[in-house]
């Protein structure tokens, strides 16, 4: 059930990259002349920094590499104890 836990983490975690890596991508090809806007809530907000949205993007990005890192780190313990534990159990 861990490990079940773990994958669907990893697989969510995976989806959010993703996303986040799609939306700098579309910050990116966005016009400079053409307004940008960020969803706070329920409402959206025109960006004034791109700049720094950017700059937040790309850090959220990195924490959630290292969050996709770490449990997928964890995914191979429960693994490695598991099987483990089976061999015990059958030895």
């Amino acid at each position: 059930a861990e490990v079940q836990a773990a994958r669907q983490q990893v697989s969510s975690l995976n989806a959010q990259v993703r996303e986040i890596e799609g939306t700098i991508e579309a910050i990116k090809e966005q016009p400079e002349d053409m307004a940008l806007h960020r969803q706070m809530g329920s409402i959206l907000i025109e960006v004034e920094d791109r700049e720094k949205l950017l700059a937040d993007l790309e850090k959220t990005l990195e924490q959630m590499k290292e969050a996709v890192e770490s449990v997928a780190e964890r995914e191979k313990e429960l693994i490695s104890t598991y099987e483990q534990l089976k061999q015990s159990l059958e030895g």
